[in-house]
């Protein structure tokens, strides 16, 4: 059985995020980068899984610049066997879309039996590239799952809903995405950091995947402006002096929030 687990690498979370006010994207040279953390819980959960199949093996995917390598690296120490990397500058600013089709294209090359994402990354918070995976690759889905098992025909799990919680379940090839309520990433061995150098990792370009690149018009939805946020100033404070109910009735209609 193969897994790919699609990884977003994004800035630190414990750490300040900012825009750039000229492109409009993350700026990623303000942060140190990371693995995003639902993204390491799905490395982790597909490692699970693996060790109680037989023959199982775990490859990561992950889109970005060059730098995105490094972080990479650590889901390798994790246990995952290989990575494949998609670098091309004529991808910088790529909305969902783009990203999905790109994605998709690599994780179609490793023929996966399962594919296993986060729900939704800490930087974008877009929620929907494990629905546009399973659309493009024409897999079945199950989303947002808190468990997850496989007997290796079927993948299924529990689902938490506002109501309670749910069973589902596909049959494979499928993708499921998880929640942050499943288990912790394992924290990699010095010894295991030591082997994730000699695992292989592919490099592609956008070309090389046949993805559908236009220079600059790559990004299907763009930033069009962006400004910095304006600083805070004091809220409005009443007293009750007997009126309280009556400035705070004007206040509410003043500010179009009665």
């Amino acid at each position: 059985m193969h897994i790919v687990v699609p990884v977003k690498v994004v800035p630190d979370t414990y750490g300040e995020r900012r825009i750039s006010l000229e492109t409009g994207l993350v700026d990623r040279a303000g942060s140190e980068m990371v693995v995003d953390e639902v993204g390491e819980r799905a490395v982790e959960a597909a490692l699970t899984l693996a060790e109680s199949l037989p023959e199982a093996s775990v490859t990561v995917v992950s889109m970005g610049p060059a730098a995105i390598a490094d972080p990479i690296r650590t889901t390798l120490a994790m246990g995952a066997d290989d990575a494949v990397l998609v670098v091309d500058d004529a991808l910088v600013g790529a909305d969902l879309t783009l990203t999905a089709e790109v994605l998709a294209a690599a994780v179609r090359r490793r023929d996966p039996d399962l594919v296993l994402v986060g729900n939704v990354s800490t930087d974008g918070g877009g929620g929907v590239m494990g629905a546009m995976l399973a659309e493009l690759l024409g897999f079945a889905q199950i989303t947002n799952l808190s468990s997850i098992r496989t007997d290796g025909a079927t993948v299924g799990g529990t689902r938490q809903t506002d109501g309670g919680s749910g069973t589902v379940e596909a049959p494979l090839p499928a993708v499921a995405s998880i929640t942050e309520a499943l288990p912790d990433p394992r924290f990699p061995s010095m010894r295991s950091t030591m082997a994730a150098r000699r695992k292989p990792v592919e490099t592609l370009s956008a070309a090389e995947l046949g993805a559908d690149v236009d220079g600059a018009r790559a990004a299907r939805a763009i930033v069009v402006a962006a400004a910095q946020r304006p600083p805070r100033h004091a809220g409005t404070t009443i007293v009750d002096d007997g009126t309280a109910g009556v400035r705070l009735a004007e206040f509410l209609i003043e500010n179009g929030l009665a």
